[in-house]
């Protein structure tokens, strides 16, 4: 694919929006905090103070922020503002949580290169790295998957990740979660860009991964962004907003299926792999689809492959090219109730009422004894159906009943992990095993994307 200067794309008449330098991005650490403990590696600028290799507290104190360091006071106020003075100084947290809400929710200490701020916020401290967009990518990298990656993979994730948070600076913030056609009995939702008050993303799964230093193991990642460095993905003279999930399951989804309905012609659903795999979007289908193992990319089972692709706490996930899930009737009743919010009573039926090309449904709806609602999109219905959130929603049901017909357990069979947007993480570092070159991956996934410039 042929890298194309971005002002070529300025020639249409429209007008673009675009960046002239590398911008800075404002990540979102900690929030609601009514105590942050960590460490300066190195010398740090605090309020006209210089410090350096020692452990600081931030406190919430009557609605005030105060900053110390072996009980010294270096800050308070609204904000505190911690400026490195070298390349190589840092910081760490402790307790920084990551995959909030998922299965591999856990604490972690992290270390992180740029500015610390702390910002009293309500009742309590938010937490804010800033950094520049492309130190912030290497992290993001090897935060995604491993830095052990094949490097076209990581070259590719790379342009991937700045079209999407590029794409998030230039855009105005819009409030999500959004319901645009709420009725009676529906409850239809998507999870998208949260307007963050106070810097452009957060740290977690919900936006893109970013955990500092923590995992740059061998520098790999770091190269993969030099490499690319100011390459954003482009479409019709506008950067991509691209997508990406962990498995698609074998076909990725249309964009309009997990978030607001509009069509994105290089989000569309493709296989993955060479060859085409069939329509999954009806029920009939759906099933032949999820009960068969067909060869694609991201069905890739050999573990010291999985080893090299995915982080340790991502290998805690098996078998999510085709997984199962049993909960029995109670159980999912309770759920239902606890994560929705609504008491159905004993569950009597789930059905699915529309499904995308992936096989993933998109609308379902809940029967209970005390009565019914229907649910979407994907994120949604995950979310309503497990204790954390199903691995995807593409997946059929084989309810067990006792010899009355009454539901004792729900079985699911299901394909992928994530939403099922844009490009497959696993399917793209496959391909890259198997030679694949960036710029192909690329075209795979977005098809109709062109490579373009900026700084």
């Amino acid at each position: 694919m042929k890298t194309l200067p971005w002002k070529r794309w300025m020639l249409s008449g429209r007008r673009r929006r675009m960046f002239s330098a590398e911008p800075v991005v404002r990540v979102g650490i900690l929030e609601g905090q009514k105590e942050v403990r960590g460490f300066f590696h190195g010398p740090f600028k605090v309020q006209g103070q210089t410090v350096m290799d020692i452990p600081f507290f931030a406190s919430f104190e009557g609605k005030t922020l105060h900053l110390t360091a072996e009980g010294k006071i270096l800050g308070r106020g609204d904000e505190v503002v911690c400026l490195p003075q070298g390349e190589k100084a840092s910081f760490s947290l402790y307790g920084v949580t990551i995959g909030r809400q998922f299965h591999w929710e856990r604490e972690e200490k992290q270390t992180f290169q740029g500015s610390l701020l702390f910002c009293s916020k309500g009742e309590g401290i938010t937490v804010i790295n800033a950094l520049p967009l492309e130190q912030y990518l290497e992290s993001v990298i090897s935060s995604e998957m491993s830095d052990r990656a094949p490097e076209e993979f990581l070259k590719a994730h790379a342009v991937v990740a700045r079209s999407w948070i590029g794409r998030r600076l230039l855009e105005t913030p819009h409030p999500f979660p959004s319901s645009p056609q709420m009725k009676e009995g529906e409850i239809i939702r998507w999870y998208g860009q949260e307007t963050h008050a106070d810097f452009h993303v957060c740290s977690d799964d919900h936006c893109q991964r970013y955990q500092g230093l923590t995992r740059r193991m061998t520098g790999k990642a770091s190269q993969a962004a030099r490499e690319t460095r100011g390459l954003f993905l482009a479409f019709d003279g506008e950067i991509c907003d691209a997508r990406y999930h962990k498995s698609c399951g074998g076909r990725t989804e249309l964009f309009k299926n997990a978030w607001e309905e509009r069509e994105v012609p290089y989000l569309r659903s493709v296989s993955c792999a060479y060859s085409s795999f069939p329509y999954a979007d009806g029920e009939e289908e759906a099933r032949r689809w999820i009960l068969s193992h067909p060869d694609a990319f991201c069905g890739e089972a050999d573990d010291k492959v999985l080893e090299v692709i995915l982080n340790d706490f991502d290998l805690d996930t098996h078998d999510f090219f085709r997984w199962e899930v049993s909960y029995s009737c109670t159980d999912l009743s309770d759920i239902v109730k606890e994560k929705g919010g609504t008491d159905l009573g004993h569950l009597t039926s789930l059905t699915p009422l529309a499904r995308g090309p992936s096989g993933r449904i998109v609308l379902m709806k809940l029967v209970g004894e005390k009565g019914s609602v229907v649910v979407g999109k994907e994120l949604e219905i995950r979310r309503w159906l497990s204790p954390n959130h199903l691995l995807s929603s593409a997946f059929i049901l084989e309810p067990l009943t006792d010899c009355r017909g009454r539901i004792l357990s729900f079985h699911f069979r299901g394909a992928g992990w994530g939403h099922g947007v844009g490009m497959c993480q696993i399917g793209a570092a496959v391909m890259a095993l198997r030679g694949a070159s960036f710029r192909e991956i690329l075209l795979h996934y977005f098809p109709g994307t062109v490579l373009s410039g900026l700084y």
